[in-house]
């Protein structure tokens, strides 16, 4: 009943109906061209101001950590954007009630709310090296602050238990460490998963349009280069 519960409230703010699709950037394989992102994002959004300094130090990041073990991507992943970012509510730092910022829109606010973050370590990791089923953008319950929350998990063998990157701590933790967290669904590019209680069991793909598809859409705006779905 809980999980029910939480499933719909978590929806209705998410916009679930509209997420699930588009999910997978399926091989980050293409160059970033971080002269042409800076122009770029410098048009749409105007001086980057700090936000220059921020998004050079993320490039300098995966220039030099990428040869790391996959633990040690995450740990510098996980620090870098919690050190980097500071938490702001979508409706105080965008004025909506839900906004999906790309990685570059975070870096140039220095701030973001919980899947900001998520999505940015997200990005960083695929383009790091780490494969798409490694990683799942999870929905929790935070049981402290009684609110829905937003991680990246990774799972380091498909029955693995999960590791949490989560920007209310820099420590990496498996999930079984995280009582503080009940797990509700998590999704990636190959479909989207009941967790926690429920088992670990897919339960849809992500193949309609979805608020995924509109951080896509803005990161190859900002000159980042077109990946297919599949």
């Amino acid at each position: 009943m809980a999980i029910t519960w939480l499933l719909k409230t978590t929806a209705r703010r998410v916009g679930l109906a509209v997420l699930l699709g588009g999910l997978l950037l399926g091989g980050l394989h293409a160059d970033w061209d971080f002269s042409e992102i800076s122009r770029k994002s410098q048009a749409l959004y105007g001086p980057l101001g700090a936000g220059k300094g921020r998004i050079d130090a993320w490039q300098n990041l995966m220039a030099t950590q990428s040869q790391g073990s996959e633990l040690q991507r995450l740990q510098v992943v996980n620090q870098f954007f919690n050190h980097q970012m500071r938490y702001v509510e979508d409706i105080d730092l965008w004025h909506e009630v839900d906004y999906w910022a790309t990685p570059i829109q975070s870096l140039i606010k220095g701030a973001g709310d919980c899947e900001d973050y998520a999505i940015a370590k997200y990005f960083s990791l695929r383009r790091m090296g780490i494969p798409s089923e490694k990683l799942r953008i999870t929905y929790v319950k935070a049981l402290r602050q009684n609110r829905a929350h937003m991680v990246l998990t990774y799972y380091s063998s498909p029955q693995a238990q999960p590791l949490v990157l989560d920007s209310l701590m820099d420590a990496i933790k498996p999930a079984s460490q995280r009582t503080d967290l009940l797990p509700v669904y998590a999704f990636n590019g190959e479909g989207l998963w009941l967790t926690g209680a429920a088992g670990n069991k897919k339960v849809g793909d992500t193949k309609r349009l979805s608020r995924w598809q509109d951080v896509l859409k803005k990161m190859q705006a900002e000159g980042f280069p077109a990946e297919p779905v599949y």
